[in-house]
C-alpha cells in the first residue's frame, strides 16, 4: 500500500445551474460560509484521525464552483491539511473556477493562500454557444480570465466543449486554435453529452435541438487530436491532454486507482487500510451534510469494502481511459490475479479488433479503443 493520497474538497454551490451539468451543484440565495468552513475543517480533522502518517500528493478544490468560495476558506484548509499531513511545495493544489470578471479577480487572493493550479471553465468561445451552454461568461470575459490564471498560478488550464449543435469540423478547427493560442501546459476538452436528469435531458427530448451525428463526432473527435498532437499536447487521456509534465497530477490519481479522500457534501473516496480497500460516500444534499458534520463530525452516508471483482472492474474503467495504459504489476497488486486470468477469452476479440494491445508488462486501449471506450469495457466486463 502507497502512503500517499489525494484529497478532494467538494463546495457544491453555483450561481445557476448549467443545462447540461449532472454533478452534484447546487443554487442558493445566501451561504453562511463561516459555518461550512467550519464543518469542513471538522471533516478534515475526523479524517485525519484514521489517516494518520500518510502524505497528500495533490489537492483539489472542485463543485460546484468553488472559487465562489473566499480565498480565507480555501487557506484555512490547506492550513489545516498541513498541520495534520503536512504539505510540501511539489503538492499540486488545484482550484476549479468561472470565468467571471468578479471570480477571476479573487485569483490574486487563492494564489496567496497556497492554490498553485487552477482549473477553468470556458467550454467554449463564442458567444452564441455560450449562451446555448448557460454559461454565465462571455468570450470576452473567457479570454481575460484565462490571461489572469496565467499570470497568477504557476499552471492552469480550462475546459471546451465540442459536438455542439450546429458546429461542423472547419468551425472546431477555428475555435480550438484559438483556444491553443491561450493554452498553458494542459487542456480538457470534452464532447457534449446529455446526461440524465439535466435541463438538457428535457430540451433534448422534446427536439428543442439536435447533436451532430455521428459521423461529424467522429471526425469532431480525431480533429481534436490531430490539433493537439500537432501543438504538443498530446492525450494522455480519452479528454486531457497537455505536454509532458504538464498532465493533472491528481486526476492521475483517480485513474490509476491511487487512493483519495473526498471531503464535503456528494464527495465520493477510495481508500486502502490494512484489511482491505473502501469506498467512502458522503450523503449527498449540502443541507444534510452540514447537519450531520455538525453532529458528527463527518457527512458520510457509507463505507463499502470492496471485493477483489469489484476493484477489477474500478480499475479498469479507470486505467483504460489512460494512453499508459494499466500495468500488469499493478493490476495483480490490486486484485491478486493477472489479465489472462481475470478477462480470459474475452481479450482475444478485442486485440484482435485493434482496440486493446497487451504485452508482458501492459494492458493498454488503442486510440480506436479508447474512442469506443464503453463499447469496449461492456464486452470486457461482461
Amino acid at each position: 500500500m502507497s502512503d500517499s493520497f489525494a484529497v478532494y474538497i467538494h463546495w457544491p454551490f453555483c450561481k445557476s445551474k448549467c443545462p447540461y451539468c449532472d454533478f452534484n451543484s447546487h443554487v442558493r440565495d445566501t451561504i453562511d460560509e463561516a459555518r461550512w468552513r467550519a464543518a469542513l475543517l471538522a471533516e478534515l480533522d475526523h479524517a485525519a484521525d484514521t489517516l494518520a502518517g500518510r502524505r497528500i500528493e495533490s489537492v483539489f478544490f472542485g463543485g460546484g464552483t468553488p472559487s465562489l468560495m473566499a480565498p480565507e476558506t480555501a487557506g484555512a484548509l490547506l492550513d489545516r491539511l498541513a498541520s495534520r499531513w503536512g504539505l510540501d511545495d511539489k503538492v499540486e493544489i488545484t482550484l476549479e473556477a468561472n470565468p467571471t470578471s468578479v471570480e477571476a479577480s479573487r485569483f490574486a487572493g487563492f494564489r496567496a493562500a497556497g492554490i498553485n493550479r487552477a482549473s477553468l471553465g470556458v467550454q467554449a468561445l463564442d458567444d452564441a454557444s455560450l449562451r446555448f451552454l448557460g454559461r454565465g461568461h462571455d468570450n470576452q470575459q473567457a479570454r481575460a480570465a484565462v490571461g489572469l490564471a496565467a499570470r497568477h498560478f504557476p499552471r492552469y488550464s480550462f475546459d471546451l466543449i465540442y459536438a455542439r449543435p450546429g458546429q461542423d469540423v472547419d468551425a472546431w478547427r477555428s475555435e480550438l486554435r484559438d483556444g491553443l493560442a491561450m493554452a498553458g501546459d494542459h487542456l480538457s476538452v470534452y464532447q457534449l453529452t446529455i446526461e440524465t436528469g439535466t435541463a438538457f435531458a428535457s430540451a433534448y427530448a422534446r427536439g428543442d435541438f439536435v447533436l451532430p451525428d455521428e459521423e461529424t463526432q467522429g471526425a469532431l473527435y480525431e480533429t481534436t487530436q490531430e490539433l493537439l498532437d500537432e501543438a504538443g499536447l498530446p492525450a494522455y487521456e480519452i479528454s486531457n491532454h497537455a505536454r509532458p509534465g504538464g498532465e493533472s497530477r491528481h486526476n492521475l490519481v483517480y485513474w490509476r486507482y491511487g487512493d483519495y479522500l473526498g471531503l464535503g457534501p456528494g464527495a465520493h473516496g477510495r481508500l486502502t487500510r490494512a484489511e482491505g480497500k473502501f469506498a467512502t460516500r458522503n450523503l449527498r444534499s449540502p443541507e444534510a451534510w452540514l447537519k450531520a458534520v455538525e453532529a458528527n463530525g463527518h457527512g458520510s452516508e457509507e463505507e463499502l469494502p470492496l471485493n477483489a471483482d469489484e476493484r477489477r472492474d474500478e480499475m479498469l474503467m479507470m486505467g483504460l481511459r489512460l494512453r499508459e495504459g494499466i500495468s500488469r504489476a499493478r493490476f495483480a497488486g490490486e486484485t491478486g490475479r493477472d489479465f489472462e486470468t481475470v478477462l480470459g477469452s474475452r481479450l482475444a476479440p478485442l486485440i484482435e479488433g485493434g482496440f486493446l494491445t497487451l504485452d508482458e508488462t501492459v494492458l493498454r486501449a488503442t486510440d480506436a479503443g479508447r474512442q469506443r471506450l464503453n463499447a469496449v469495457l461492456a464486452s470486457l466486463l461482461a
